[in-house]
């Protein structure tokens, strides 16, 4: 499971937000989040802010931002957010550049070097080299033309590039914007050529380094703004499984990943292509294939330039999973090429199973029965992509679809055909996906069908309930003790708060029995509160709360209460996470006053980089901290300030990503289940990372 930003926190009545500027030198990266900061009082004496009393409205309020500023007003437009996200997007970018001169037949080797302070990187391909003459119009040089300028680029000609994923040509010169520094260094026509830039603005001129230079290339070196982003710091595992995927999207591509941090070197080169990432896919979660071969099918030749490559086979698990890239881009959140593999996956097993009359009497199979379980890779490139935003996480194309229904239809169709062991495998497990949804409908009709309780006689005696009854508006804070949900209970706003306090650690649903699950009473308190039931006869129509806000304290005790109950809302009522009704909140575990500001930290980076910038700032400053021991320990308006009141507080809402799905299921099985094993070799394997634990 993966957790997003969805609100900052400002801690006063303006919510004004302020970063501390760092020095332009090219030092380590600062550590941990950035928190919000502004004076404790800035309202006007009549109690309205100075921006509601202003009335006159003209030409000189509107604002013009040139060049690149637009990108650093606003970088979530550009690349999703501040997050640890947004910030690797900014290598993906530079990547999927290198990726696009490999794709296209310029390139075959790409470097990519994490240096030793965690917050650079250098990427290096031996492309053609980025252009660097004078450009016939703008009268700049072309490196510094598409570094410095938005929509500028080599990708609009489909004669340059026939396939790629950046079209928008924004991808470099945003991560110039958004980069305390960038270097830029060319090889081409026998020569060697570099050019800096800092903030997306030119810091040297274009120069020649030195002549006679052997072979081609490009090489962008960039360091991540801390004043834009929450941590400069990469995350090297990331990086290495995303540089892999991309040497199984092109089999001739190799890449050499160095991370200085840790003083190893990876080297990626996969010819088996899709069909041995999709063998990995399977081994990584553990599951069994219903049928042994995989389906493979490579089409280059398909109509407006296009070409695919879809591997498939299914499997045991208890739902479909596709994995989908455009041009070697992952959508992550799919588009209407995964539209057009469902449809044809759908057609094609339906006709065999007619066909073969393998439908039993009076059984309806629907298009989810077929899918469930199937396991999918999917590479389309095209000429003219037209992704969901600059992230590039959904395809819109209209075309997409009937092109890749075209293509993949019949070929399946016919391997089926060809193979009629397996296309009996596949059809029997179809069918058993169908028993297994028919059984489980009838089991709600069941339930349904008995008189139900009041909602409001049927509550935990614990809850403190708002009164509101909408559920649309209505939050529930899940609360570590009987101290914090006191405090919580004053702090909170009673129209639609409420607030259920916890006694201690929660069973492990992992290693439990559903009857076990319901017997619990800590987690019995938790369904009467919600009230859609778990498991089969779950029901969201009966929710009573459409966010659930997990507040433990900041501390390992908090963090393992919290996975707990994520556990039991990953087995039973997964529907709640997938809908995104599960939220973790982020009380602060430092209070620090300085002057007339106060700051509140998330953790220790958190405190140690806002006491260095206060420290830049006023060297002199008097800093004042304060630890939080636990949540029971805050005054109720504090707690609201930092954690409850909507508009201050900072949530962190709980997805599983489609690329992640298999992954999380893996990771829950494993680390919450009843073999200690794997526990064991997750805390051998990580023991060294710990540096304090707080006990």
């Amino acid at each position: 499971m993966a957790t997003s930003a969805s609100k900052k926190r400002s801690t006063s009545a303006t919510k004004k937000k302020a970063r501390a500027a760092k020095s332009s030198g090219t030092a380590g990266p600062g550590k941990g989040k950035s928190a919000s900061r502004t004076p404790k009082n800035t309202n006007s004496p009549n109690g309205k802010s100075a921006s509601r009393t202003k009335q006159s409205y003209t030409g000189k309020d509107i604002q013009v931002l040139e060049g690149l500023e637009p990108v650093r007003k606003r970088p979530g437009m550009y690349i999703g957010g501040t997050g640890k996200p947004g910030l690797h997007h900014l290598l993906w970018e530079i990547v999927d550049n290198a990726v696009d001169e490999a794709a296209n037949g310029y390139a075959s080797q790409i470097d990519v070097t994490l240096h030793a302070d965690g917050s650079s990187v250098t990427v290096t391909d031996n492309g053609r080299g980025i252009p660097v003459d004078m450009h016939p119009t703008k009268k700049i040089p072309t490196l510094q033309l598409i570094l410095t300028t938005l929509h500028s680029g080599g990708k609009f000609d489909s004669s340059n590039y026939i396939t790629s994923g950046g079209l928008h040509g924004v991808g470099s010169s945003v991560v110039n914007a958004l980069s305390e520094e960038m270097v830029a260094t060319v090889k081409r026509d026998d020569k060697t050529y570099e050019q800096r830039y800092r903030r997306g603005k030119v810091a040297s001129k274009l120069k020649t380094l030195g002549k006679s230079t052997r072979g081609s290339g490009t090489s962008i070196f960039f360091r991540p703004d801390s004043e834009i982003f929450e941590s400069v710091e990469f995350d090297a595992d990331l990086i290495a499984e995303q540089l892999e995927v991309k040497t199984y999207l092109n089999r001739n591509l190799k890449i050499v990943f160095r991370d200085d941090t840790a003083g190893k070197r990876y080297e990626y080169h996969h010819e088996g292509g899709i069909e041995e990432y999709l063998g990995k896919i399977l081994g990584d979660v553990k599951t069994r294939a219903v049928h042994p071969d995989c389906f493979l099918l490579r089409q280059d030749e398909l109509r407006d330039g296009a070409r695919v490559e879809i591997a498939l086979q299914w499997t045991e698990l208890p739902r479909e999973h596709i994995v989908s890239f455009v041009n070697g881009i992952p959508t992550r959140d799919g588009g209407t090429h995964e539209a057009g593999v469902k449809e044809a996956v759908r057609a094609a097993v339906k006709a065999y199973m007619d066909t073969h009359d393998l439908v039993p009497s009076k059984m309806e199979v629907t298009a989810d029965d077929i899918r469930e379980g199937l396991v999918a890779v999917v590479n389309l490139f095209m000429v003219d992509p037209q992704f969901q935003g600059q992230t590039k996480d959904k395809l819109n194309n209209p075309g997409a679809r009937s092109l890749v229904v075209s293509a993949l239809r019949l070929d399946l169709e016919q391997y089926l055909i060809a193979r009629p062991s397996t296309g009996d495998a596949i059809a029997a497990r179809v069918i058993q996906s169908a028993r297994a949804r028919l059984a489980s409908r009838a089991a709600v009709q069941s339930v349904r069908s008995k008189p139900s309780v009041s909602h409001r006689l049927n509550l935990p005696g614990k809850l403190a309930d708002c009164s509101s009854t909408n559920p649309a508006e209505s939050e529930l804070f899940i609360v570590e003790g009987d101290s914090a949900g006191g405090s919580a209970k004053q702090g909170r706003n009673r129209v639609f708060q409420a607030i259920l306090p916890l006694r201690g650690k929660v069973l492990n649903a992992e290693q439990a029995t559903p009857s076990k699950v319901k017997a619990n009473a800590e987690l019995s308190n938790v369904l009467q509160a919600l009230g859609c039931g778990m498991g089969d006869q779950m029901d969201l129509d009966r929710l009573r709360y459409h966010k659930v806000i997990l507040l433990m304290d900041a501390d390992s005790d908090g963090h393992h209460i919290a996975t707990l109950l994520l556990t039991f809302f990953y087995r039973y009522m997964r529907p709640l996470i997938e809908e995104g009704f599960v939220f973790i909140a982020q009380p602060p575990l430092y209070r620090i006053d300085s002057g007339k500001e106060t700051f509140w930290a998330l953790d220790d980076p958190d405190r140690e980089r806002i006491e260095k910038s206060i420290r830049r700032k006023r060297k002199d400053a008097k800093i004042d901290v304060q630890r939080f021991k636990g949540l029971g320990e805050m005054m109720p308006a504090t707690l609201n300030e930092t954690t409850l009141n909507p508009s201050t507080r900072r949530l962190l809402q709980v997805t599983i990503p489609q690329k992640q799905r298999l992954a999380t299921e893996t990771t829950i099985s494993e680390l919450m289940g009843k073999d200690a094993a794997p526990r064991f070799a997750f805390i051998m394997n990580n023991a060294a990372e710990v540096d304090e634990l707080d006990v």
